[in-house]
């Protein structure tokens, strides 16, 4: 049979075709992930006395989930309405300011009549069901709050919250609107981007330590002996993942999920190859060595 011209290029053109249709696809898919996360990301939610004339207005924004210290970072700043500012001035109040937080480490934000106000920093605290070695499947809750006086008596307060950590979702629980009060319970888990990447983690640690295990059994099965390019990549690559685990983004503590469901499997693997390799070639090296009386 005579084979057909030029079958083989077209046969060649129309694999690269589909793999670059792949790979075009792959980065849209990633962009239509970025653009649902961002829109998470970028939510506001509000709490408390709807719009309101006469009272206090909150801004705050959660700077960063700490769960190691079972903390919440909070930027805060509070701004008079209506006839609470100094001739119309949104910055500065006409009357003393007392907000109560549910801060247990700073419980008031004061105002002084006639200061301008500034941003406060405080700190909430978090309760977890279970613990941050959960990680990346760990989660926390907490309440966030706000009480307002004004010359000794109580005004209405609103508040808006925005999220600005990136490794960290909040979801809102419980939303308190009471004339007198502003309260949030939400529950923080991992971003989308932070679970793609613990899962991305965990399958490349596997595939690594597969990859070197593959290799060793072909050196060994045919009796190659030390052969020092395999050992050094192996080598390498024990040492690699330290380095790639550590990278995790909300950085983990030993001991996680992540690291005896793939990070400590890995490595035991690995070692575990890189001993057998060159075990096995010392032997094979000692043997086809000449023996000298």
């Amino acid at each position: 049979m005579v084979p057909v011209a030029g079958r083989k290029p077209r046969g060649r053109a129309v694999r690269h075709v589909a793999v670059a249709a792949a790979c075009v696809l792959v980065a849209l898919l990633g962009l239509l992930l970025y653009s649902a996360e961002r829109d998470t990301r970028q939510q506001t939610h509000f709490a408390g006395t709807g719009r309101i004339t006469d009272g206090v207005h909150i801004e705050a924004s959660v700077q960063q989930v700490n769960p190691a210290a079972r903390e919440l970072h909070l930027r805060v700043l509070v701004l008079p309405l209506g006839n609470l500012r100094e001739n119309g001035n949104e910055l500065i109040s006409s009357s003393d300011i007392v907000v109560e937080t549910s801060s247990l480490a700073q419980g008031q934000i004061k105002l002084p009549a006639g200061d301008r106000v500034s941003i406060q920093d405080i700190k909430v605290g978090l309760e977890s069901t279970g613990g941050i070695s959960d990680y990346p499947f760990d989660r926390y809750r907490t309440l966030i709050g706000f009480w307002a006086e004004a010359g000794g008596r109580q005004v209405p307060v609103s508040m808006e919250l925005t999220d600005v950590d990136p490794f960290f979702t909040p979801r809102i629980e419980r939303r308190g609107n009471e004339d007198s009060s502003a309260t949030l319970e939400i529950r923080f888990s991992r971003s989308r981007s932070t679970l793609i990447f613990a899962w991305f983690m965990m399958a490349a640690m596997w595939a690594t330590s597969l990859a070197v295990l593959g290799a060793s059994w072909v050196i060994v099965d045919q009796k190659r002996g030390l052969v020092w390019p395999a050992l050094g990549w192996m080598a390498a690559t024990l040492f690699a993942l330290v380095g790639f685990r550590n990278a995790a983004p909300g950085s983990p503590p030993i001991g996680s999920i992540l690291d005896y469901t793939a990070f400590l499997w890995a490595e035991g693997v690995i070692s575990v190859c890189v001993v057998a390799v060159a075990a096995y070639g010392i032997r094979v090296e000692r043997a086809a060595a000449p023996h000298t009386s």
